[in-house]
């Protein structure tokens, strides 16, 4: 199979309708973080035991066509010894993995951040194939204050982020491309909408300037909504509108699908606001979808709690999180579909 073919396939896999992506790439910090909040140590074992309940998931499939994991969990194996990229791709979920290295503080630009790890990418590309991955994902973060992102660091980014999907699809892996405006401050949802477009025209002109393949590619961008310490909050149909139009604004049609990321949004709350655009914008010139993290695993963790008597409590939890964001990415979801209590 050619580079080109193979890249058509994933994509063919990845964008299906009525199917989001799990974001199950926490770092080792991220997900001690998450463990620590219901009183479990970030074990090898107990990563790998939760990893393992979130693909083994009876049905999971009907609502996922993909999982991007982290580095760990490639090699890692499912409680009854299957590869957990086997255990996922037995489901129809298309595994992927995290590539990038973190966020550092970006020279001359106070208060902006840049990405690492395009050092040896390709080389890395082609193990993660070996191990089943047939995606790969690259976050850049944007924080908002009065003066960042600035036009350096919006620059920077852009290109860092074109680099890495060039890398990707030269080596025939489909790269999602995260540029993640944060959630974190004060500020409005006009300012938000100001940034997100900035931030999303420059991303687009880099990629075209890197002759990445707009039809081989996922975005995953973060919604336009107010900071999370702005006195005026914003409901789903004000956070579609802002959204669908800094989108039809920025994002040329030949990018296949969108996949929202969560960005520290509660659970129902992400699902309502892809509802909205959903309603809003039925036939959008790109899918309009999930890739939640934490908005898919907050209720597992809660029902797991680290303990092998609550596994199908847990993934009855995953599944129905993922059951009600498929409908929301219809436009069907209704806040009296979420749990009682």
């Amino acid at each position: 199979m050619s580079t080109d073919e193979e890249l058509q396939a994933t994509v063919r896999d990845l964008v299906q309708e009525g199917k989001g992506i799990l974001a199950a790439d926490e770092s080792q910090p991220t997900i001690a973080k998450r463990f620590q909040a219901i009183g479990l140590e970030a074990t090898e074992e107990h990563r790998r035991a939760y990893r393992s309940l979130l693909l083994t998931a009876p049905g999971l499939g009907q609502y996922l066509s993909g999982v991007i994991l982290f580095e760990e969990t490639l090699g890692q194996k499912a409680t009854d010894g299957t590869p957990l990229p086997l255990a996922a791709q037995r489901q129809g979920i298309v595994p992927g993995i995290k590539v990038d290295k973190g966020t550092t503080a970006l020279a001359n630009a106070p208060g902006d951040l840049v990405t690492q790890g395009l050092d040896g990418l390709a080389d890395r590309l082609r193990a993660y194939k070996g191990l089943g991955a047939r995606f790969a994902k690259w976050r850049e973060v944007y924080p908002v204050t009065q003066r960042n992102p600035s036009w350096l660091g919006i620059a920077v980014n852009a290109e860092v982020l074109a680099r890495y999907a060039a890398v990707c699809q030269e080596q025939g892996v489909v790269p999602i491309v995260e540029p993640e405006v944060l959630l974190d401050g004060d500020h409005s949802i006009e300012r938000c909408s100001e940034v997100t477009q900035d931030v999303l025209q420059a991303v687009f002109h880099a990629l075209q300037r890197h002759k990445v393949v707009l039809e081989a590619m996922v975005l995953k961008p973060s919604m336009v909504v107010p900071g999370k310490d702005c006195a005026r909050k914003a409901g789903p149909e004000e956070v579609a509108r802002a959204t669908l139009q800094v989108l039809l604004r920025s994002v040329p049609a030949a990018v296949p699908s969108i996949n929202f990321l969560s960005g520290g949004q509660s659970a129902s709350q992400a699902t309502a606001n892809l509802n909205a655009m959903n309603v809003l914008m039925p036939r959008a010139p790109w899918g309009l979808s999930f890739s939640y993290a934490r908005a898919l695993q907050q209720p597992v963790l809660d029902a797991w709690q680290g303990r092998s008597e609550n596994v199908k409590a847990a993934q009855d939890a995953l599944c129905l999180r993922a059951r009600l964001n498929v409908a929301a990415r219809r436009g069907q979801y209704r806040p009296d579909m979420e749990p009682a209590g």
